[in-house]
């Protein structure tokens, strides 16, 4: 009988173990988009430099259904963009866009991300690219 007791204990420990070690799919589908937009951010960053053309991203786009866009780099590459999830929101400080030069010192900026109960922070010190972070924004 202690035998089968200390067995269901075993298995309920383990069992317990498993479900901790088990990631929140929503972390992880955030986790991909923050990936996504600091690489099209720092993307759209070296394109700023390279033409000289001041270039801002909007987490929200001018027309219905749009999640965000960046703006200045011209006509044929002003693009619109989705979420790959569709319930992902942006928040960036007061001025409401990221700019993105065409200077290499684009100052401290931020961007939070928010999926359900989950947030990252995107983060540059100005000079370094875009990184993806858990702490809260600051601003």
């Amino acid at each position: 009988m202690i035998e089968l007791i200390v067995v269901v204990a075993l298995i309920a420990v383990a069992a317990g173990l498993i479900s901790l070690s088990l990631r929140d799919p929503a972390a992880t589908r955030l986790e991909h988009e923050a990936a996504r937009l600091s690489a099209l951010l720092e993307s759209a960053r070296a394109e700023s430099r390279a033409s000289g053309l001041a270039v801002r991203w909007l987490p929200k786009g001018r027309a219905e259904g749009e999640d965000f866009q960046f703006i200045g780099l011209g006509p044929q590459r002003e693009t619109t963009w989705r979420w790959l999830d569709r319930q992902v929101r942006a928040q960036v400080g007061a001025g409401g866009d990221v700019r993105l030069g065409p200077e290499p010192l684009i100052g401290e900026q931020s961007i939070v991300l928010r999926l359900g109960d989950q947030s990252l922070a995107l983060r540059t010190d100005g000079l370094g690219p875009f990184t993806v972070t858990n702490e809260p924004a600051s601003r």
